[in-house]
Protein backbone atom coordinates (compact mmCIF):
# COMPACT_ATOMS: atom_id res chain seq x y z
CA UNK A 1 0.00 0.00 0.00
CA UNK A 2 1.14 3.29 -0.82
CA UNK A 3 2.23 5.91 1.45
CA UNK A 4 -0.52 8.14 -0.42
CA UNK A 5 -3.21 5.33 0.56
CA UNK A 6 -2.20 5.52 3.73
CA UNK A 7 -2.69 8.95 3.90
CA UNK A 8 0.42 10.15 6.34
CA UNK A 9 0.08 7.32 9.18
CA UNK A 10 3.07 8.43 11.27
CA UNK A 11 3.51 7.95 15.36
CA UNK A 12 3.09 11.71 17.32
CA UNK A 13 6.88 11.21 18.37
CA UNK A 14 7.40 14.16 15.86
CA UNK A 15 8.68 11.44 13.41
CA UNK A 16 6.62 12.07 10.41
CA UNK A 17 7.76 8.93 8.29
CA UNK A 18 5.16 7.48 6.49
CA UNK A 19 4.76 4.23 7.40
CA UNK A 20 2.70 1.34 4.98
CA UNK A 21 0.54 -0.50 7.11
CA UNK A 22 -2.11 -3.04 5.54
CA UNK A 23 -5.77 -2.36 5.55
CA UNK A 24 -6.71 -4.48 8.50
CA UNK A 25 -9.65 -6.95 8.53
CA UNK A 26 -11.59 -7.53 11.73
CA UNK A 27 -11.84 -11.24 10.85
CA UNK A 28 -8.06 -11.20 11.44
CA UNK A 29 -8.25 -10.00 15.38
CA UNK A 30 -11.19 -13.12 15.99
CA UNK A 31 -9.44 -15.98 13.89
CA UNK A 32 -6.30 -16.00 14.87
CA UNK A 33 -4.22 -19.03 15.69
CA UNK A 34 -3.98 -19.50 19.57
CA UNK A 35 -0.62 -20.05 21.59
CA UNK A 36 -0.01 -23.97 20.87
CA UNK A 37 -2.99 -24.82 18.28
CA UNK A 38 -1.73 -26.14 15.12
CA UNK A 39 -1.38 -25.07 11.33
CA UNK A 40 -2.06 -27.53 8.34
CA UNK A 41 1.34 -28.33 6.97
CA UNK A 42 3.01 -25.48 9.37
CA UNK A 43 1.63 -23.22 6.99
CA UNK A 44 0.48 -19.96 9.14
CA UNK A 45 -1.65 -19.17 6.15
CA UNK A 46 -3.68 -22.63 6.85
CA UNK A 47 -4.59 -21.91 10.07
CA UNK A 48 -7.34 -24.41 11.73
CA UNK A 49 -10.18 -22.26 13.11
CA UNK A 50 -8.95 -21.26 16.97
CA UNK A 51 -12.20 -20.13 17.72
CA UNK A 52 -12.77 -17.26 20.05
CA UNK A 53 -9.66 -15.50 20.43
CA UNK A 54 -9.23 -11.61 22.01
CA UNK A 55 -5.39 -11.18 20.78
CA UNK A 56 -5.14 -8.79 18.57
CA UNK A 57 -3.15 -8.51 15.63
CA UNK A 58 -0.24 -6.59 15.43
CA UNK A 59 -1.26 -4.05 12.82
CA UNK A 60 -4.13 -3.43 15.08
CA UNK A 61 -2.56 -2.89 17.95
CA UNK A 62 0.00 0.02 15.67
CA UNK A 63 -3.03 1.81 15.31
CA UNK A 64 -4.52 1.51 19.10
CA UNK A 65 -1.48 2.85 20.14
CA UNK A 66 -1.35 5.47 17.56
CA UNK A 67 -4.92 6.22 18.51
CA UNK A 68 -3.44 5.91 22.28
CA UNK A 69 -0.56 8.70 21.61
CA UNK A 70 -3.17 11.22 19.60
CA UNK A 71 -5.33 11.28 22.31
CA UNK A 72 -3.02 11.96 25.27
CA UNK A 73 -0.50 14.65 22.59
CA UNK A 74 -3.92 15.90 21.09
CA UNK A 75 -6.68 15.66 22.85
CA UNK A 76 -6.53 15.79 26.73
CA UNK A 77 -4.36 18.86 26.65
CA UNK A 78 -6.87 20.69 25.11
CA UNK A 79 -10.56 19.29 25.76
CA UNK A 80 -10.95 21.76 28.87
CA UNK A 81 -10.66 24.75 26.31
CA UNK A 82 -12.82 23.53 23.92
CA UNK A 83 -15.35 22.43 26.85
CA UNK A 84 -15.39 25.97 28.42
CA UNK A 85 -15.15 28.03 24.90
CA UNK A 86 -17.35 25.77 22.74
CA UNK A 87 -15.49 26.18 19.95
CA UNK A 88 -14.91 23.65 17.14
CA UNK A 89 -11.82 21.49 17.37
CA UNK A 90 -11.00 22.12 13.83
CA UNK A 91 -7.11 21.94 14.67
CA UNK A 92 -7.54 18.26 16.24
CA UNK A 93 -9.60 17.32 13.97
CA UNK A 94 -7.04 18.26 10.81
CA UNK A 95 -4.40 16.57 12.44
CA UNK A 96 -6.44 13.65 13.14
CA UNK A 97 -7.81 13.66 9.58
CA UNK A 98 -3.93 13.86 8.73
CA UNK A 99 -2.67 11.66 11.16
CA UNK A 100 -4.76 8.84 9.33
CA UNK A 101 -7.34 8.64 12.29
CA UNK A 102 -10.61 9.70 10.59
CA UNK A 103 -13.07 7.90 7.80
CA UNK A 104 -11.12 4.66 8.32
CA UNK A 105 -14.50 2.98 7.73
CA UNK A 106 -14.19 4.53 3.96
CA UNK A 107 -13.15 1.15 1.64
CA UNK A 108 -9.69 1.45 -0.07
CA UNK A 109 -11.62 1.73 -3.52
CA UNK A 110 -12.73 5.35 -2.48
CA UNK A 111 -9.02 6.18 -1.62
CA UNK A 112 -9.70 5.09 2.17
CA UNK A 113 -8.02 1.99 4.51
CA UNK A 114 -10.81 -0.10 4.65
CA UNK A 115 -11.42 -1.19 8.59
CA UNK A 116 -14.00 -3.18 9.34
CA UNK A 117 -16.34 -2.04 12.58
CA UNK A 118 -14.47 -3.77 15.32
CA UNK A 119 -11.44 -1.85 14.42
CA UNK A 120 -13.20 1.62 14.11
CA UNK A 121 -14.89 0.67 17.24
CA UNK A 122 -11.51 -0.01 19.46
CA UNK A 123 -10.06 3.24 18.03
CA UNK A 124 -12.96 4.98 19.09
CA UNK A 125 -12.70 3.56 22.82
CA UNK A 126 -9.24 4.98 22.94
CA UNK A 127 -9.94 8.24 21.48
CA UNK A 128 -13.32 8.75 23.54
CA UNK A 129 -11.08 8.41 26.52
CA UNK A 130 -9.69 11.83 25.41
CA UNK A 131 -12.52 13.77 25.37
CA UNK A 132 -16.16 12.21 23.92
CA UNK A 133 -17.31 16.09 22.62
CA UNK A 134 -14.05 15.68 20.43
CA UNK A 135 -14.70 12.11 19.37
CA UNK A 136 -17.81 12.51 18.62
CA UNK A 137 -17.53 15.16 16.18
CA UNK A 138 -15.10 12.70 14.21
CA UNK A 139 -17.63 9.57 15.17
CA UNK A 140 -20.48 11.37 12.95
CA UNK A 141 -18.78 10.94 10.21
CA UNK A 142 -19.43 7.56 10.32
CA UNK A 143 -23.13 8.43 11.14
CA UNK A 144 -23.25 10.86 8.09
CA UNK A 145 -21.84 8.86 5.61
CA UNK A 146 -22.80 5.17 6.76
CA UNK A 147 -26.28 5.73 4.60
CA UNK A 148 -23.78 5.96 1.75
CA UNK A 149 -21.71 3.45 2.38
CA UNK A 150 -24.78 0.44 2.38
CA UNK A 151 -26.80 2.15 -0.01
CA UNK A 152 -25.09 4.32 -2.36
CA UNK A 153 -24.33 3.61 -6.14
CA UNK A 154 -20.56 3.86 -7.40
CA UNK A 155 -21.09 7.03 -8.56
CA UNK A 156 -22.16 8.55 -5.10
CA UNK A 157 -19.82 6.84 -3.18
CA UNK A 158 -17.12 8.27 -5.37
CA UNK A 159 -18.50 11.54 -5.01
CA UNK A 160 -18.99 11.92 -1.61
CA UNK A 161 -16.77 9.41 0.51
CA UNK A 162 -13.65 10.16 -1.50
CA UNK A 163 -13.86 14.01 -0.51
CA UNK A 164 -14.26 12.69 2.93
CA UNK A 165 -10.69 11.20 2.28
CA UNK A 166 -8.99 13.67 0.46
CA UNK A 167 -9.66 16.94 2.34
CA UNK A 168 -10.90 16.81 6.51
CA UNK A 169 -14.42 17.30 5.79
CA UNK A 170 -17.37 16.77 7.46
CA UNK A 171 -21.06 15.73 6.95
CA UNK A 172 -23.80 14.65 9.17
CA UNK A 173 -26.84 12.48 9.71
CA UNK A 174 -30.03 14.79 9.23
CA UNK A 175 -33.28 12.61 10.88
CA UNK A 176 -34.39 13.82 13.75
CA UNK A 177 -36.89 16.73 14.05
CA UNK A 178 -38.53 19.21 16.55
CA UNK A 179 -41.44 16.62 16.77
CA UNK A 180 -40.09 13.43 15.73
CA UNK A 181 -37.06 11.81 18.05
CA UNK A 182 -37.53 8.35 19.00
CA UNK A 183 -40.46 8.37 16.64
CA UNK A 184 -38.87 8.58 13.22
CA UNK A 185 -41.92 7.56 11.46
CA UNK A 186 -43.25 10.91 12.40
CA UNK A 187 -40.52 13.05 10.25
CA UNK A 188 -42.51 16.03 8.96
CA UNK A 189 -39.55 17.05 6.50
CA UNK A 190 -41.63 16.59 2.93
CA UNK A 191 -39.82 15.75 -0.69
CA UNK A 192 -42.33 16.47 -3.88
CA UNK A 193 -40.88 16.13 -6.82
CA UNK A 194 -40.37 18.60 -9.74
CA UNK A 195 -39.40 16.61 -12.93
CA UNK A 196 -36.07 15.07 -12.32
CA UNK A 197 -35.46 17.04 -9.07
CA UNK A 198 -36.91 16.82 -5.94
CA UNK A 199 -37.25 19.69 -3.68
CA UNK A 200 -37.24 19.44 0.07
CA UNK A 201 -38.77 21.58 2.53
CA UNK A 202 -38.86 20.95 6.79
CA UNK A 203 -36.55 21.19 9.59
CA UNK A 204 -34.11 19.26 11.43
CA UNK A 205 -33.04 19.30 14.77
CA UNK A 206 -30.18 17.90 16.82
CA UNK A 207 -28.18 17.24 13.81
CA UNK A 208 -24.21 16.87 14.69
CA UNK A 209 -22.38 18.56 12.84
CA UNK A 210 -24.99 20.35 11.76
CA UNK A 211 -23.01 23.92 11.32
CA UNK A 212 -20.01 22.51 9.31
CA UNK A 213 -21.60 19.48 7.34
CA UNK A 214 -19.96 19.27 3.77
CA UNK A 215 -22.92 17.08 2.62
CA UNK A 216 -25.90 15.60 4.64
CA UNK A 217 -28.12 12.51 4.78
CA UNK A 218 -31.47 13.78 4.82
CA UNK A 219 -34.92 11.83 5.73
CA UNK A 220 -38.15 13.21 4.09
CA UNK A 221 -41.46 12.05 3.64
CA UNK A 222 -41.88 11.48 0.10
CA UNK A 223 -45.89 9.89 0.22
CA UNK A 224 -47.73 12.28 1.47
CA UNK A 225 -50.56 9.23 2.75
CA UNK A 226 -50.99 8.89 6.35
CA UNK A 227 -51.72 5.77 5.89
CA UNK A 228 -48.64 5.05 3.97
CA UNK A 229 -46.22 2.78 6.16
CA UNK A 230 -42.84 3.94 7.16
CA UNK A 231 -41.33 1.43 5.41
CA UNK A 232 -41.94 2.92 2.22
CA UNK A 233 -43.25 6.55 3.21
CA UNK A 234 -39.64 7.89 3.14
CA UNK A 235 -36.73 8.54 0.57
CA UNK A 236 -32.84 9.40 1.58
CA UNK A 237 -31.33 11.81 -0.17
CA UNK A 238 -27.65 13.23 0.07
CA UNK A 239 -27.85 16.85 0.14
CA UNK A 240 -25.12 19.02 -0.10
CA UNK A 241 -24.64 21.51 2.55
CA UNK A 242 -24.22 24.70 0.07
CA UNK A 243 -27.34 23.77 -1.93
CA UNK A 244 -29.48 27.16 -1.60
CA UNK A 245 -32.14 26.84 1.33
CA UNK A 246 -30.23 24.89 3.81
CA UNK A 247 -29.76 27.15 6.57
CA UNK A 248 -28.69 25.98 9.75
CA UNK A 249 -29.31 27.37 12.93
CA UNK A 250 -27.07 28.56 15.65
CA UNK A 251 -25.20 25.85 17.71
CA UNK A 252 -26.68 24.46 20.67
CA UNK A 253 -25.57 24.74 24.30
CA UNK A 254 -25.87 21.76 25.62
CA UNK A 255 -24.77 20.11 28.81
CA UNK A 256 -21.71 18.43 27.75
CA UNK A 257 -19.84 17.18 24.73
CA UNK A 258 -19.59 20.93 23.93
CA UNK A 259 -17.05 20.60 21.63
CA UNK A 260 -19.32 18.78 19.37
CA UNK A 261 -21.18 21.06 16.68
CA UNK A 262 -24.93 20.90 17.23
CA UNK A 263 -27.62 22.46 15.56
CA UNK A 264 -31.49 22.46 13.98
CA UNK A 265 -31.28 22.81 9.47
CA UNK A 266 -33.70 24.50 7.52
CA UNK A 267 -34.75 23.33 4.64
CA UNK A 268 -36.38 25.68 2.37
CA UNK A 269 -37.31 24.80 -1.74
CA UNK A 270 -33.91 22.94 -1.31
CA UNK A 271 -33.36 21.34 -4.75
CA UNK A 272 -31.83 17.64 -4.98
CA UNK A 273 -31.17 16.48 -8.18
CA UNK A 274 -32.36 12.69 -8.47
CA UNK A 275 -29.21 11.40 -8.63
CA UNK A 276 -28.54 12.17 -5.05
CA UNK A 277 -31.66 9.74 -4.15
CA UNK A 278 -30.35 6.16 -2.20
CA UNK A 279 -31.64 3.10 -3.42
CA UNK A 280 -34.85 4.85 -4.89
CA UNK A 281 -38.22 6.20 -3.86
CA UNK A 282 -39.45 4.68 -0.41
CA UNK A 283 -36.40 3.29 0.32
CA UNK A 284 -35.66 5.73 2.97
CA UNK A 285 -36.26 4.39 6.15
CA UNK A 286 -34.74 0.85 5.82
CA UNK A 287 -31.26 3.02 4.80
CA UNK A 288 -31.63 5.28 7.86
CA UNK A 289 -31.78 2.28 10.05
CA UNK A 290 -29.57 0.29 8.13
CA UNK A 291 -26.89 2.64 9.37
CA UNK A 292 -27.70 2.58 13.26
CA UNK A 293 -26.60 -1.20 13.14
CA UNK A 294 -23.45 -0.18 11.83
CA UNK A 295 -23.25 3.18 13.99
CA UNK A 296 -24.40 1.89 17.45
CA UNK A 297 -21.18 -0.08 18.32
CA UNK A 298 -18.90 2.89 17.70
CA UNK A 299 -21.21 4.66 20.07
CA UNK A 300 -21.30 1.97 22.28
CA UNK A 301 -17.43 1.84 22.57
CA UNK A 302 -17.42 5.34 23.22
CA UNK A 303 -19.65 4.88 25.97
CA UNK A 304 -16.88 2.64 27.51
CA UNK A 305 -13.64 4.44 26.85
CA UNK A 306 -15.57 7.39 29.16
CA UNK A 307 -16.22 4.68 31.30
CA UNK A 308 -12.62 3.39 31.50
CA UNK A 309 -11.44 7.64 31.46
CA UNK A 310 -14.20 7.16 34.87
CA UNK A 311 -12.42 4.37 36.32
CA UNK A 312 -8.94 5.32 36.48
CA UNK A 313 -9.31 9.19 37.41
CA UNK A 314 -11.19 7.90 40.34
CA UNK A 315 -8.44 5.21 41.35
CA UNK A 316 -5.59 7.76 41.22
CA UNK A 317 -7.27 9.90 43.32
CA UNK A 318 -8.61 7.31 45.75
CA UNK A 319 -4.81 6.69 45.88
CA UNK A 320 -3.68 9.70 46.64
CA UNK A 321 -7.03 10.88 49.11
CA UNK A 322 -6.70 9.76 52.98
CA UNK A 323 -9.32 9.54 55.22
CA UNK A 324 -9.37 8.13 58.92
CA UNK A 325 -5.35 8.17 58.35
CA UNK A 326 -5.46 5.74 55.26
CA UNK A 327 -6.49 6.50 51.45
CA UNK A 328 -9.92 5.84 50.73
CA UNK A 329 -9.47 3.29 48.36
CA UNK A 330 -8.79 0.92 51.15
CA UNK A 331 -12.10 1.49 52.70
CA UNK A 332 -14.46 -1.32 50.99
CA UNK A 333 -17.10 1.74 50.58
CA UNK A 334 -14.92 3.16 48.12
CA UNK A 335 -13.06 -0.06 46.63
CA UNK A 336 -16.80 -1.44 46.20
CA UNK A 337 -17.64 1.32 44.01
CA UNK A 338 -14.56 0.74 41.97
CA UNK A 339 -15.43 -3.10 41.83
CA UNK A 340 -18.98 -2.32 40.27
CA UNK A 341 -17.22 0.36 37.93
CA UNK A 342 -14.90 -2.12 36.57
CA UNK A 343 -17.67 -4.59 35.97
CA UNK A 344 -19.86 -2.75 33.94
CA UNK A 345 -17.20 -1.42 31.98
CA UNK A 346 -15.79 -4.90 31.02
CA UNK A 347 -19.49 -6.24 30.28
CA UNK A 348 -20.31 -3.37 28.27
CA UNK A 349 -16.89 -3.70 26.31
CA UNK A 350 -17.12 -7.33 25.28
CA UNK A 351 -20.73 -6.12 24.07
CA UNK A 352 -19.76 -3.83 21.64
CA UNK A 353 -16.98 -6.22 20.43
CA UNK A 354 -19.53 -8.98 20.02
CA UNK A 355 -22.22 -6.64 17.97
CA UNK A 356 -18.83 -5.30 15.56
CA UNK A 357 -17.84 -8.31 14.97
CA UNK A 358 -21.29 -9.11 13.79
CA UNK A 359 -21.32 -6.49 11.54
CA UNK A 360 -18.39 -6.93 10.25
CA UNK A 361 -19.33 -10.74 9.63
CA UNK A 362 -22.16 -9.77 7.93
CA UNK A 363 -24.22 -11.20 10.85
CA UNK A 364 -27.60 -9.24 11.59
CA UNK A 365 -26.54 -7.39 14.50
CA UNK A 366 -29.57 -5.46 15.85
CA UNK A 367 -29.85 -7.19 18.96
CA UNK A 368 -26.59 -7.01 20.13
CA UNK A 369 -25.92 -3.50 18.89
CA UNK A 370 -28.74 -2.65 20.93
CA UNK A 371 -27.57 -4.34 24.04
CA UNK A 372 -24.02 -2.61 23.25
CA UNK A 373 -25.06 1.18 23.00
CA UNK A 374 -27.71 0.21 25.28
CA UNK A 375 -25.16 -1.42 28.26
CA UNK A 376 -22.66 1.06 27.24
CA UNK A 377 -24.79 4.68 28.02
CA UNK A 378 -25.92 2.84 31.32
CA UNK A 379 -22.24 1.71 32.38
CA UNK A 380 -20.92 5.40 30.85
CA UNK A 381 -23.56 6.81 33.73
CA UNK A 382 -23.31 5.02 36.58
CA UNK A 383 -19.12 5.42 36.21
CA UNK A 384 -19.07 8.96 36.27
CA UNK A 385 -22.01 9.23 39.09
CA UNK A 386 -19.76 7.17 41.25
CA UNK A 387 -16.41 8.67 40.25
CA UNK A 388 -18.02 12.34 41.25
CA UNK A 389 -19.32 10.60 44.42
CA UNK A 390 -15.50 9.03 45.18
CA UNK A 391 -14.05 12.23 44.43
CA UNK A 392 -16.82 14.05 47.22
CA UNK A 393 -16.55 18.15 46.68
CA UNK A 394 -14.12 18.36 44.54
CA UNK A 395 -15.89 16.43 42.18
CA UNK A 396 -18.73 18.99 42.43
CA UNK A 397 -15.80 21.41 40.99
CA UNK A 398 -14.84 22.19 37.84
CA UNK A 399 -10.91 22.40 38.59
CA UNK A 400 -11.20 18.25 38.47
CA UNK A 401 -11.65 16.09 35.48
CA UNK A 402 -14.71 14.07 36.89
CA UNK A 403 -17.22 16.37 36.62
CA UNK A 404 -17.18 17.20 32.47
CA UNK A 405 -16.91 13.34 32.28
CA UNK A 406 -20.22 12.96 34.04
CA UNK A 407 -21.98 15.83 31.55
CA UNK A 408 -20.60 13.97 28.14
CA UNK A 409 -21.91 10.74 29.50
CA UNK A 410 -25.28 11.66 29.72
CA UNK A 411 -25.81 12.28 26.09
CA UNK A 412 -24.83 8.27 25.81
CA UNK A 413 -28.37 7.11 27.02
CA UNK A 414 -29.98 9.77 24.57
CA UNK A 415 -28.45 10.36 21.42
CA UNK A 416 -28.46 7.50 18.26
CA UNK A 417 -31.60 5.89 20.68
CA UNK A 418 -32.65 6.34 23.65
CA UNK A 419 -31.75 3.63 26.37
CA UNK A 420 -35.29 2.86 26.60
CA UNK A 421 -35.43 2.81 22.55
CA UNK A 422 -33.02 0.43 22.66
CA UNK A 423 -35.07 -1.42 25.53
CA UNK A 424 -38.25 -1.87 23.01
CA UNK A 425 -35.70 -3.14 20.53
CA UNK A 426 -34.32 -6.03 22.47
CA UNK A 427 -37.49 -6.69 24.12
CA UNK A 428 -38.48 -7.37 20.26
CA UNK A 429 -35.35 -8.84 19.28
CA UNK A 430 -35.43 -10.81 22.22
CA UNK A 431 -38.93 -12.36 21.55
CA UNK A 432 -38.02 -13.44 17.84
CA UNK A 433 -35.06 -15.18 19.20
CA UNK A 434 -37.33 -16.80 22.30
CA UNK A 435 -40.06 -17.77 19.82
CA UNK A 436 -37.80 -20.23 17.76
CA UNK A 437 -35.59 -21.12 20.41
CA UNK A 438 -38.39 -22.33 23.21
CA UNK A 439 -41.03 -22.91 20.28
CA UNK A 440 -43.57 -20.28 21.69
Amino acid sequence: MSCSLTRHIYRLSNTRTCTTYRALSSSTSLHQTAPGAKTVSGDPSQELPSGLNFTVTPEQQEYLDLAEQFTKNEIIPHAAHYDVTGEYPWPILKKAHETGLMNLHIPEEYGGMGLGTLDGCMITEKMAYGCTGIMTAIEANGLGSMPVMIAGNHEQKKKYLTRLVEEPLMCAYGVTEPGAGSDVSGVKTKAERKGDDWVINGQKMWITNGGVANFMFVLARTNPDPKCPASKAFTGFIVDADTPGVTPGRKEKNMGQRASDTRGITFEDVVVPKENVLIGEGAGFKVAMGAFDKTRPPVASGAVGIAQRCLDEATKYATERKAFGVPIINHQAVAFMLADMAIGMEAARLCYLKSAWQADQGIRNTYMASIAKCLGGDVANKSATDAVQIFGGNGFNCDYPVEKLMRDAKIYQIYEGTAQIQRIIISREWLGIAKQKLGL
